[in-house]
């Protein structure tokens, strides 16, 4: 007999999968799909065959994935896969403790391009906001202009917040993520698992250690898995929560800023780098209004920053 499946928890060979009957089955992967450097990771979907015996279950088959979550494994030329059929990247961050920082935010947006991964954005802690430290509508019409959708959100509150600078706030949150599978990142000590646990109706609580300092709380989780909540599907995985773009070739970073890519063919030179004096370098000859040359400048800063990170050792020589 073979079935269609999702596979909800991954440990080296072994894997838990879904029916779509909604039964939890324990399967082993046919070896000659591992041996042909199939991989197999938690949110594929997968065709299982049952043994005669009816109690063991074998994974023949895997079935083509919409989405694909992975680092480039640069000395191997090859992608590792950590998750698959992602459908929502929700950055999280906080306005407060941990201090918001744009260059963060990109970095995920970096990423949330490379995999084809629709992003959006939860500004939480918005009980302690400081309008001195952060314009949080600058920030939402910055993603905004990038199709990305905000949410503000006082996670400690629940929905009893209600929002008092943007439009999405909770109940939107809760729309958004209907029906969809989603991956949350973000720093540590940003909110993750009380906004994921309220998001569950307190249902799941993710295991963290004891946060010490402000940023430096550190997760459990060694095994990936999906987890089925009310309204979505959350994808928990110790492989992506790296800031690190070290596996990024730097000639292809500027794809991942599709709309810096697009001013870019305006530059005079095709090897422009873009830094400030480049001859020809169309971000230094447009006649943009203040606030569209904040948000491309901020941009360009996040985007410089990472191409002087990258750089640093040529992408040949990298070990990831």
């Amino acid at each position: 007999m073979e079935i269609q499946a999702q596979v909800i928890r991954s440990s080296q060979r072994e894997f838990s999968c879904k029916t779509t009957e909604g039964e939890i089955v324990e399967a082993k992967a046919l070896g000659n799909l591992l041996k042909n450097n199939e991989t197999i990771v938690v949110g594929d979907f997968v065709i299982l065959e049952q043994k005669e015996d009816g109690r063991e279950w074998t994974i023949i088959k895997l079935v083509e994935r919409k989405s694909e979550i992975f680092r480039v494994l640069v000395r191997e030329q090859k992608k590792k896969v950590t998750a698959a059929n992602c459908d929502l990247l929700v950055i999280l961050s906080s306005v407060s403790k941990p201090a918001f920082k744009q260059g963060i935010i990109d970095r995920f947006l970096v990423r949330a391009s490379q995999w084809g991964v629709k992003p959006i954005l939860i500004f939480n802690k918005m009980d302690e906001y400081d309008s001195t430290k952060m314009d949080i509508t600058f920030e939402s019409s910055r993603l905004e202009a990038l199709g990305v959708l905000s949410f503000e959100i006082c996670a400690l509150m629940g929905d009893s917040y209600r929002p008092q600078f943007l439009e999405n706030g909770w109940n939107e949150l809760q729309e958004n993520l209907k029906g969809r599978t989603a991956i949350f990142l973000g720093q540590s000590g940003v909110g993750k698992s009380k906004t994921i646990s309220l998001l569950s109706g307190g249902k799941v609580s993710l295991k963290t250690k004891k946060v010490g300092k402000v940023g430096k709380g550190s997760h459990t989780t060694t095994w990936s898995e999906l987890i089925e909540l009310p309204n979505f599907k959350l994808i928990d995985s110790p492989g992506i929560r790296s800031f690190s773009l070290e596996d990024i070739d730097p000639n292809e970073l500027l794809s991942y800023f599709p709309d810096l890519e697009e001013i870019a063919t305006g530059c005079k030179f095709n090897d422009c780098s873009h830094a400030q004096g480049s001859k020809g370098c169309s971000f230094y000859n447009n006649s943009w209004t203040e606030a569209q040359s904040n948000q491309v400048f901020s941009r360009l800063q996040s985007f410089l920053r990472i191409v002087d990170e990258v750089g640093q050792t040529p992408f040949w020589q990298k070990k990831l």
